[in-house]
């Protein structure tokens, strides 16, 4: 039987042990929660940063921001298809305007995404509320609700609290790769006091920290929960992969049988072994490691 729901999801979403030698070498047990089969189009935290926000716009268009490769804009257009809500997306380059879409816009406008661009140097500045308020003019997305690059805001950040709930108990290290933040704020609150939670940022930058602390402000009123973040495998920044992080990738996927999304569930991993390797993890530790997405044939470079 299936549900009126289109947004319905598969929750908790399934947790599997992996054995991998490597790990275990290292006294180390690895456990994969994967987020990535919690809804067939919203996948894993787009659904968990999403839906809250569906629910506080009330009906009302969505608007929301991203690059040209952006999965938050492709999420927020095909739940915006499957409830019969508009969105507008907005696209950062402006130079983007009188191109071909690419295959992952293409698919936005297919959901019924309308784009507007703009040039980078508004869009660096799009949280200024002069700034917002011109671009949504522009867009002609004034009433719309704004969700946030990502989707991470204060919602965002509570709908994930639940993802840690669902590891209570299941590993002593919970671990997410990060964009905005978002998850990470809201799986570190979930968690209990016993487990801690650690990011991965796929962003150069150091600015994830400050962010996170933001973010918990905001849901929690203050910072909540154990976490850290492991700032040394994002392999050059966003979209960026090295020859060694692909070799890993494709190494992981033929044990496992398991594909591998690049640009955010494969640092993780790599991130993760080679902390195992370099004996950040004490013998007999599990760890838990969220898969956020799965590879998808659109995907840019």
């Amino acid at each position: 039987m299936t549900s009126p729901d289109p947004l319905a999801p598969r929750l908790p979403s399934p947790l599997h042990a992996v054995h991998d030698d490597r790990f275990a070498r290292r006294g180390v047990r690895l456990l994969l929660k994967r987020d990535d089969l919690v809804h067939p189009e919203l996948i894993g935290n787009k659904w968990r940063k999403l839906v809250p926000n569906i629910a506080a716009a009330r009906g009302r268009p969505l608007v929301t921001f991203g690059g040209a490769y952006s999965n938050h804009l492709r999420a927020t257009a095909a739940a915006g298809r499957l409830l019969g809500l508009p969105t507008t997306g907005v696209v950062r380059g402006q130079e983007l305007a009188g191109r071909p879409l690419n295959p992952s816009l293409a698919r936005c406008a297919a959901d019924g995404m309308r784009l507007h661009f703009v040039d980078r140097a508004t869009y660096r500045r799009k949280d200024e509320p002069e700034t917002l308020a011109a671009v949504l003019r522009a867009a002609g997305a004034e009433g719309a609700y704004v969700v946030p690059e990502g989707g991470s805001n204060a919602e965002a950040v509570r709908g994930c609290r639940a993802l840690g709930e669902e590891l209570r108990g299941r590993a002593d290290v919970v671990a997410v790769a990060c964009g905005t933040g978002g998850t990470l704020a809201g799986l570190a609150a979930g968690i209990s006091p016993d487990q801690r939670a650690l990011g991965v940022p796929v962003l150069r930058g150091g600015f994830l920290e400050a962010a996170v602390e933001r973010l918990q402000e905001a849901a929690f009123g203050a910072r909540t929960g154990t976490w850290s973040l492991a700032d040394r495998f994002h392999c050059g920044g966003y979209a960026r992969t090295t020859p060694d992080l692909l070799a890993f990738a494709q190494d992981f996927e033929q044990r496992h049988g398991l594909p591998l999304e690049r640009l955010y569930v494969a640092k993780l991993l790599y991130g993760l072994l080679a902390l195992a390797e370099e004996g950040a993890f004490a013998r007999g530790t599990t760890v838990a490691a969220v898969v956020t997405g799965r590879p998808d044939p659109d995907d840019g470079p």
